[in-house]
């Protein structure tokens, strides 16, 4: 008798004339693996799965995440020009531990969101606070309703840094490396770091003042969700040449910097956070007109 048998996959081989449920293809089923395979071959051993975090970029991270805390705290305490202070260190933190994790090739999804948990806390959270510690007691003897007014706002921009980090978490990928989708939330919390820190020292708290801050807040919380782009210093290329007056320009706003940092820094945020919404309704009204 001649058994005729059709190929079939591996896992399914039934020669013809036979029952299904013959014992036989069953056996043959099972063996045919082992034959098929080749006899010299070894199984090769699974890599063990690496435990643990890199230290160096997580380390510069908790020094964010620490700076962002400290001016909680700082401002708490009435100590807005340290609250202020911190909150500039957390920005150094920030912009070094991905540069040293690139570096370094130490980067990871763990160290990812990390940063993104510790940029919520310093530049999110931390801001908000601070403006609010530093008008709630005087804009309350002004009404309830300015009072509540300054803690809407200050939960605004809150809630506006949180969507910040979102959006830029879930577009990492796509998003186009030489512009930011909206205001950095970095800048936002320098621009108001800067300016609660140089109301702090050179203004009262009268309401006009108070208004001015929490508006800032509010801009700057908007400006955050807002598809303004902002260039990216992550894509300047540090070795190409420039002229001679450009690099005068860094060592001299530096110097400014040290000799009076709240005003040099509020005027440096201020005109890094109007620069890209100047330029976005200059572009729209350039086509307005060419249309």
């Amino acid at each position: 008798m001649t058994i005729q048998v059709r190929h079939v996959t591996d896992a399914e081989i039934v020669p013809k004339g036979f029952d299904p449920y013959d014992e036989a293809v069953f056996i043959f089923a099972e063996l045919w693996p082992a034959l098929n395979s080749d006899s010299t071959s070894t199984p090769q051993p699974v890599p063990p799965v690496r435990r643990g975090v890199f230290l160096l970029p997580n380390i510069l991270t908790t020094g964010c995440l620490a700076c962002g805390f400290f001016a909680i705290v700082s401002a708490i305490h009435g100590d807005f020009a340290r609250a202020g202070q911190a909150i500039f260190a957390a920005m150094v933190f920030d912009g070094l531990d991905g540069r040293v994790a690139r570096w370094t090739r130490t980067e990871s999804v763990f160290g990812k969101e990390f940063d993104s948990l510790a940029d919520m806390v310093s530049f999110g959270v931390a801001p908000a606070l601070v403006a609010y510690q530093w008008g709630v007691a005087a804009i309350a003897e002004y009404g309830s309703g300015w009072g509540r007014f300054g803690w809407i706002a200050s939960f605004f921009y809150a809630v506006c840094a949180a969507l910040r980090l979102a959006r830029f978490n879930a577009r990492a990928s796509t998003a186009d490396k030489r512009y930011f989708e909206g205001l950095p939330s970095p800048s936002a919390a320098g621009l108001v770091a800067a300016f609660v820190w140089f109301s702090s020292e050179w203004l009262e708290p009268n309401l006009a003042g108070l208004a001015l801050s929490f508006g800032v807040c509010a801009i700057a919380g908007v400006l955050m969700i807002s598809a303004i782009p902002y260039q990216s210093i992550k894509q300047i290329d540090w070795n190409a040449r420039v002229k001679f007056f450009y690099f005068v320009i860094v060592p001299l706003s530096l110097a400014l910097v040290v000799a009076n940092p709240p005003p040099m820094l509020l005027l440096l945020f201020t005109c890094y956070v109007s620069l890209a919404p100047l330029m976005w309704v200059w572009r729209k009204l350039r086509r307005s007109v060419g249309a």
